[in-house]
């Protein structure tokens, strides 16, 4: 059977302003290359995932490989992307946790897979107009902010157990982030919990006993999701950043590459479902398009689906090793702490920066409060508990910035007060 790919040129160069298409492939050796390259730029972020919400890694890692598989699979090689850890999880992945036990967060985390894959299928059918005209970047943007703001406790209590090897940790992104360019300046997530890991190592912050007993060859730990409906509506949330992140990320692709793949996005996003589905199942994270390897893809302009291919046999290759998962689970908090103060604020920013992009307007009050209030309501997690059913902060921002947006919106528009750039109480400010 042939394979899908056809040749570049010789195999071996590129051309000046030219691209490597994704049905296309340099030689087999530069193509283990650039799929050691993806490995590395998603390794840092994928692998942190599990350790801050309590999953095994080694499951990640496989899922992770398994995952991106079938999403080449569904997206006929014609979308370029790797499948990691989603960080958007986290908050109620732990929050979960703590009510019921990891495996209630697995269920709950299958379901929103499930969610998400329809959501998938319903993008195929009628197209992905819908997503802007309900979720406007102000919507959008408040939204992915107050996920990252909101865990910002998280990362102070982890920060507290080891605070030297934490400011070290935090240093070495920040100065890998400023200093490196191309590969190295993407993982400096990866490079700062190594500096940080080594010295904790020194100081002996680190407990190795579990390293020197695992076994360096076997399957990783498998367990299995059980179900608790009242945990979905923390979760639900969840879909609506993925929804806005898959398409972002497709969009980014089709401009670097100069297709269109709006005929895409159904597929791409019922597959980010599919693959969450899949590894929830068997005890690993959500898994969904990795914005990291997109850069990476910015960066070398290799588009080419079979790099993807060999770095999801290299994250299963890795995830056959123990020992490996439990390096990996041995960083101590301290560590953690130190990117996540990092990575956690980044991930606000980025909602930030999806208002800048589009321009929001912050002279409306529409847009004012939209913004305000669910920030607010996501930073201090604001908690309502309706029987059974818990919403955190997470959800009932979330539900603020889509209501308070979409009702103000219709009221002034009936009004005629949309034009107004100044709220009524900003002398008092």
């Amino acid at each position: 059977m042939s394979l899908p790919w056809t040749l570049h040129g010789d195999g071996r160069h590129i051309a000046p302003g030219a691209i490597v298409a994704p049905n296309e492939r340099l030689n087999w050796f530069a193509t283990i290359g650039f799929g050691a390259q993806h490995v590395i730029a998603m390794f840092g972020a994928t692998f942190l995932v599990p350790l801050l919400t309590g999953f095994n890694p080694s499951t990640t890692l496989m899922f992770s490989g398994l995952g991106t598989m079938l999403f080449l699979l569904i997206t006929r090689n014609r979308v370029p992307s790797y499948l990691g850890s989603s960080f958007a999880f986290i908050a109620p992945v732990v929050a979960a946790s703590k009510a019921d036990s990891p495996s209630a967060a697995l269920g709950a985390v299958f379901l929103t897979g499930a969610a998400l894959a329809l959501v998938g299928l319903f993008v195929q059918s009628v197209g992905t107009k819908w997503i802007g005209q309900l979720l406007p970047p102000v919507v959008m943007g408040s939204i992915v902010a107050l996920i990252g703001f909101n865990l910002a406790p998280a990362a102070y209590n982890n920060f507290k157990e080891g605070p030297l090897v934490g400011v070290i940790t935090l240093v070495t992104v920040i100065l890998c982030t400023v200093s490196f360019k191309n590969l190295l300046g993407r993982v400096s997530i990866l490079i700062g919990v190594a500096v940080g890991y080594l010295v904790a190592l020194a100081t002996g912050a680190v407990d190795t006993t579990n390293i020197v007993n695992a076994d360096w060859f076997g399957l990783p730990q498998f367990t299995h999701p059980t179900f608790n409906l009242s945990f979905l509506p923390m979760f639900l949330p969840v879909v609506l950043v993925l929804l806005a992140e898959n398409v972002g990320h497709v969009t980014s692709v089709a401009q670097m590459t100069g297709k269109n793949l709006d005929h895409m996005v159904g597929r791409t996003l019922f597959s980010d479902g599919a693959a969450t589905m899949l590894s929830a199942s068997f005890g690993g994270s959500a898994t969904t398009t990795y914005g990291e390897n997109i850069g990476v893809m910015a960066a070398t302009r290799v588009y080419s689906t079979a790099a993807y291919w060999v770095a999801a046999i290299f994250a299963l290759l890795l995830s056959l090793s123990p020992k490996v998962g439990a390096v990996i689970m041995s960083v101590p908090a301290g560590v953690l702490g130190g990117v996540t103060f990092a990575l956690y604020g980044l991930i606000g920013i980025i909602g930030v920066r999806m208002w800048v992009d589009a321009n929001v307007d912050f002279g409306k009050p529409k847009n004012q409060l939209t913004a305000g209030v669910a920030l607010v309501v996501g930073i201090a997690d604001v908690t309502w508990e309706l029987g059974d059913i818990k919403l955190t902060g997470i959800a009932l921002g979330t539900v603020s910035a889509v209501l308070i947006y979409h009702v103000m919106n219709g009221i002034s528009q009936w009004r005629g007060t949309d034009a107004e750039s100044e709220p009524a109480a900003e002398e008092t400010v």
